[in-house]
């Protein structure tokens, strides 16, 4: 799991997810057997719910910006 722009510059970040490292990463409404109803929370992350979710599930989350 990483949470990604959107549109892949600095905007809005949303939870993205991989099954596997050598896959793109993708946005989680594209993995429809994971996602969980977003919070109607205004200005709430996209994809907190899945994230917790997938989190208690043994996933891990990885750094957007990860070292060079």
């Amino acid at each position: 799991m990483c949470w990604l722009s959107r549109s892949g510059q600095d905007g809005e970040k949303i939870l993205h997810l991989r099954s596997a490292s050598h896959e793109p990463w993708r946005p989680y409404t594209a993995f429809g057997k994971y996602i969980e109803p977003d919070y109607q929370i205004p200005g709430g992350s996209k994809g907190f719910a899945t994230y917790q979710k997938l989190l208690k599930a043994g996933w891990t989350l990885l750094p957007s910006n990860p070292p060079q």
